[in-house]
């Protein structure tokens, strides 16, 4: 109608062409917007939080847009998001509205949950505020900082050192004229592309950052889409009109259908595909082909929902059957010629979608450079030459960790080349100690303070001396990483001495481990394995054993840990003094394991009750004491007379704990110096 009074138009058959011109001036624009929108598909419903999953407590439904919202009454003490489950994303394009009064927020794509905590995400972020430096920038949350500033064009890399770099290659505008197209507290459009490793990001049909990710030890090959609200001042955020278009136009994957998938495969046993090397060593040692045999039996046999394969002779020869593992367990020489260094970019791309990986021995040594880099990222450390040392001796495991891979462990004791000083990721970040001990002095000098081995790329070096003998850091010589992707990786340096295999506590911590990078759940007693025998660690080897080879002595050896193992617990002869003093300086808890009735008539300072009726109830869930008792330190049980403190004390210690029962009850322990709690 403005346009037939523009014109002034008088006559009936003009105004009717130029009606008729109106009509397929607005069809044209129609059929564009068509034509731009083909392919994607609405991922929110503009009514409910259906397919959405976030804390309500800040997230509703508002004027038909995903709203999130802090006041001073309610803030979010962290940042917090709302997360679209319908399924993880690879390549894709996102287009909606957003609407921003005060604060930060940004969208959040090919993102992983946090783990252990909920509605907490991180990845690459699409970010935009309500301020004027940040909105259309590329933020990693949780993931690197900033990877591409306004109006930058950057590539993500590491130097030869391994030390990430962001480097701006080129420019996509000024940022002050991208900010004046950005309408503040009104909507805007954002659209998100990632292709590949390419990623780009526009506010109202402008560019505002260009980003190309080859960082291959952290970049994200697919996960989460979520929308962020940001803690601090109160904030409110809204989002509309959310698409999402994939290549195959299959944007929205039905979440019913997505749930009844998983229900299935979690159903389905998880394939473990172990990977033995080559022959090496000799009759005994490196035995990968007999050693990932006994671990499959092992796993096979444990009534988990686990199917493991063994893959002899190092990379498979049809390279498909890792692609269906929720683990791959790798027990094979490692170095220069470590299976896994031709493979690097096809192992990442199934890493990326969260298979766990095992390294065992040699196996966590690799070159340093690339194959190192994605060790770090795989399981958050290696062995790295002329920085590591492989010497063999006698490791005393007497605390573990609060860790699915530590339970049923019990402390234990064995010789093997443990290899030590591994390089981790810095300041151990997402790396969780399993073994540590601070190995001895002789394993790097001798009485006269000579080396006991010439430095070299195995054997000595002066940054292992520096860390061992002047500054007696303890050293980890197994590991487990929870990765951004949700993979997990375990690294384990003994397994030199294929007896080894016969110790069940030894044996345990690897199979929890193996079942732990899988996805599944570590009983609270382990992963069940029968006893092993000679004639089980015979079978299977790679060389015929030697003229001198004498199982007997193999057999005494397996006689005397499973003596030890079944040993009755005894009083500690820790004195008074030394268990206050141990108590005091932190490196002990004090357990109480009288009756609550007992208690209640007086109880010892900072004492942890955990009464012996409640460990010996077959009702009660043992793992819950993990959670009451840390297991990193000794732990003291004690009770009125002493017997009670001994039964606490075998329970415990099959619980993985050094455990030390008092024999003195509560009157003469607080005779002996230790203080009454105040009631």
């Amino acid at each position: 109608m403005q346009l037939l009074s523009v014109h002034r138009v008088t006559s009936r058959s003009a105004a009717l062409a130029v009606l008729f011109a109106a009509v397929l001036c607005g069809l044209g624009s129609v059929v564009s917007a068509s034509e731009e929108d083909k392919g994607f598909e609405p991922i929110f419903d503009g009514e409910s939080l259906k397919d959405w999953d976030g804390n309500e407590t800040f997230w509703r439904v508002e004027d038909g847009a995903i709203t999130g919202q802090t006041t001073p009454e309610n803030p979010t003490k962290g940042n917090t998001f709302i997360i679209w489950r319908g399924g993880d994303v690879g390549d894709f394009e996102l287009k909606l509205e957003y609407r921003i009064v005060a604060g930060n927020s940004g969208i959040q794509y090919r993102s992983f949950e946090v783990p252990g905590k909920e509605w907490v995400v991180g990845g690459y972020q699409a970010d935009f505020e309500a301020g004027d430096t940040y909105s259309g920038i590329l933020y990693g949350e949780g993931f690197r900082g900033i990877l591409a500033n306004r109006g930058q064009k950057t590539e993500l890399v590491r130097d030869a050192d391994g030390k990430f770099q962001v480097k701006v290659v080129g420019s996509v505008g000024n940022s002050r004229e991208i900010q004046e197209k950005i309408r503040k507290e009104d909507w805007n459009k954002y659209h998100v592309i990632a292709k590949g490793f390419h990623f780009t990001h526009l506010i109202n049909g402008v560019k505002t950052a260009e980003c190309t990710d080859n960082d291959e030890r952290e970049r994200r090959a697919k996960g989460i889409i979520a929308l962020q609200l940001h803690a601090g001042p109160p904030m409110k955020v809204q989002f509309r009109n959310i698409r999402l278009k994939r290549p195959d136009g299959d944007a929205a994957k039905d979440t019913a259908a997505n749930s009844r998938r998983a229900e299935a495969s979690a159903a389905e046993p998880k394939k473990i595909a172990l990977i033995a090397g080559k022959p090496s060593h000799g009759y005994g040692a490196h035995e990968h082909r007999a050693g990932c045999l006994l671990l499959a039996k092992a796993l096979n046999e444990s009534g988990l929902p686990v199917r493991a394969e063994v893959y002899t002779g190092g990379w498979p020869e049809d390279p498909s059957v890792l692609e269906d593992a929720a683990t791959i367990v790798i027990y094979a020489d490692g170095g220069g010629g470590h299976p896994f260094n031709a493979h690097i970019d096809e192992l990442n791309r199934l890493m990326q979608k969260g298979i766990g990986l095992v390294a065992i021995h040699y196996a966590v040594e690799v070159p340093k450079g690339r194959s190192g880099d994605a060790f770090l990222g795989w399981t958050g450390g290696y062995f790295e030459a002329n920085w590591s040392v492989n010497p063999h001796w006698t490791a005393a495991y007497k605390r573990l960790p609060q860790h699915p891979i530590a339970n049923g462990v019990r402390p234990f004791s064995i010789h093997d080349e443990w290899y030590y000083h591994m390089r981790f990721r810095e300041d151990l970040e997402g790396v969780t100690p399993i073994l540590t001990d601070l190995p001895p002095a002789n394993t790097l000098v001798k009485p006269d303070g000579s080396l006991a081995r010439p430095d070299g790329g195995h054997s000595n070096n002066p940054h292992v001396r520096q860390a061992v003998l002047e500054e007696r850091q303890p050293q980890h010589m197994a590991w487990a990483r929870e990765r951004p992707d949700g993979g997990r990786g375990f690294g384990f340096t003994g397994g030199h001495v294929h007896w080894n295999w016969g110790n069940d506590q030894f044996r345990k911590l690897v199979l929890n481990a193996i079942v732990w990078t899988a996805g599944g759940d570590v009983p609270k007693n382990g992963v069940p394995s029968k006893p092993l025998s000679v004639e089980d660690l015979m079978a299977n080897q790679d060389y015929p054993p030697p003229e001198n080879f004498n199982p007997a002595r193999i057999q005494e050896m397996l006689d005397q840990w499973n003596r030890s193992e079944s040993r009755e617990l005894e009083h500690t002869g820790d004195s008074p003094e030394v268990v206050r003093k141990n108590l005091e300086s932190g490196k002990a808890v004090l357990v109480d394991v009288r009756s609550q009735e007992e208690r209640d008539e007086g109880c010892l300072k900072e004492s942890i009750h955990l009464p012996i009726t409640r460990l010996e109830d077959d009702e009660f869930d043992r793992s819950n004491v993990l959670e009451i008792v840390p297991r990193d330190k000794i732990v003291y049980t004690h009770c009125r007379a002493g017997g009670r403190a001994l039964r606490a004390g075998k329970i415990l210690e099959e619980l993985g704990y050094d455990v030390r029962p008092l024999k003195p009850g509560y009157e003469e322990l607080r005779e002996s110096g230790l203080e009454k709690a105040e009631e």
